[in-house]
């Protein structure tokens, strides 16, 4: 039996970095489970990109009073009028192709963005910030950051986002071996995906049990 996970993100994304600690939480309650983790790029588009740097905090504060923060996040990183944000995605995904495949590259990125109000959207400062969080070399992760294979993962995955139709980050995808499957959109807290992740366990486990003892159906 098992159980995957796919965590659709944007690097940027304010609701994503309020979703991290649900995240870290999930990982570390399946850590001894058969449970995979792993995360995907789904880029914003300008439908979804405030349409100022006053848009923005106004979205900050009301997130940032949801969710009870004890502090505002930083606006500071923001472009106005831009039709994505590409440059701290591009590095972020490029760091798997290191063997970074969890969340420090990404994470050091937003957060130097959304607490710090670095300009992430300068490729070199986002890959310098990964590069430092994960022990990569810099001029290697742009370098990978700025080839077209990973533009094109993170195009794919976002097509792949807006072929859930949903249309809120973070999403969560759960799928288990038994066909089982379950879609969150903007959900922010771990134990609606807790409760889920337990009941697909469980039924897994319900039909390895049936097999053990009747085998597997009839072919006619």
């Amino acid at each position: 039996m098992k159980v995957k996970i796919i965590y659709y993100l944007e690097v940027t994304s304010s609701w994503c970095y309020w979703a991290e600690p649900a995240w870290a939480e999930l990982k570390a309650r399946y850590a001894a489970k058969p449970v995979e983790f792993s995360w995907r790029i789904a880029l914003l588009d300008e439908s979804g990109i405030p349409a100022s740097k006053a848009q923005l905090e106004w979205f900050y504060r009301r997130s940032g009073l949801m969710v009870r923060s004890p502090f505002v996040l930083n606006s500071g990183w923001f472009e106005a009028g831009r039709k994505d944000f590409l440059a701290p995605n591009l590095v972020a995904e490029a760091a798997k192709d290191f063997g970074v495949a969890d969340d420090r590259a990404r994470l050091a990125i937003a957060t130097a963005a959304l607490r710090e109000g670095k300009n992430i959207l300068d490729i070199k400062i986002s890959a310098s910030l990964a590069a430092k969080a994960s022990g990569l070399d810099a001029k290697k992760l742009l370098a990978r950051a700025q080839s077209p294979e990973v533009e094109k993962r993170i195009r794919a995955t976002t097509a792949e986002f807006h072929g859930l139709q949903v249309t809120q980050r973070p999403a969560f995808v759960l799928t288990s071996n038994i066909g089982d499957r379950a879609v969150f959109s903007g959900v922010a807290k771990a134990a609606p995906v807790a409760a889920a992740i337990d009941a697909m366990l469980e039924d897994a486990a319900d039909y390895a049990s049936h097999a053990a003892h009747v085998g597997n159906p009839p072919s006619r």
